[in-house]
């Protein structure tokens, strides 16, 4: 009992100290969560963060909650998925809460600008930290890019709803993999 007590407040502080030093939300908390779940404590393996960022991309809902709910929930069932939710939305709520108060009244001092832009380079960096590790980890095929590039460009210069990107690189995959099945037999 006491174990599973300590990995519950394991789940709920690693997730608040996710929540509250991640700015540019959740695919700049990808590299933390990654770090935090897997290489620090060990909760989950590395293909497994993968796969729960494929699911919590997928699925209605802001990325890095639906990440924090399912580590949550495999580490320690219903109240790790509460904990875990709870932790990454906390901080969050009462910063934004604080600055939308004091934002009103320093938002035109150039020091605040200048901060605000150095953040966004910062960010844009963790989305590619990101970007590279996910790359590292997905199968190398030339299907894989073709699925990739394809989805990029319907995504980022097409205006394709992304969900629809999603849906159609699974059904891409899940198709290829049949068939790689079925020649496997023949």
């Amino acid at each position: 009992m006491n174990e599973k007590i300590k990995t519950l407040g394991g789940l709920f502080f690693s997730f608040i100290k996710i929540g509250a030093f991640t700015f540019g939300g959740g695919y700049a908390m990808i590299p933390l969560i990654q770090r935090e779940v897997a290489e620090k404590h060990g909760w989950i393996t590395e293909k497994d963060i993968l796969d729960i960022f494929a699911v919590a991309e997928s699925t209605p809902g802001p990325i890095a909650i639906n990440t924090a709910t399912f580590v949550g929930k495999k580490v320690g069932g219903f109240a790790g998925a509460f904990l875990a939710t709870l932790g990454v939305v906390l901080p969050s709520f009462v910063i934004i809460s604080l600055i939308a108060f004091a934002l009103r009244q320093f938002r035109d001092i150039k020091a605040v600008k200048y901060a605000f832009n150095g953040i966004r380079a910062g960010v844009l960096a963790l989305i590619v930290k990101a970007l590279v590790s996910m790359y590292r980890q997905c199968p190398k095929s030339r299907l894989s890019y073709a699925l990739m590039a394809a989805a990029f460009v319907c995504a980022a210069f097409l205006g394709v709803n992304v969900l629809l990107v999603i849906a159609v690189c699974a059904a891409m995959g899940l198709t290829a993999a049949l068939l790689s099945e079925r020649r496997g037999k023949a």
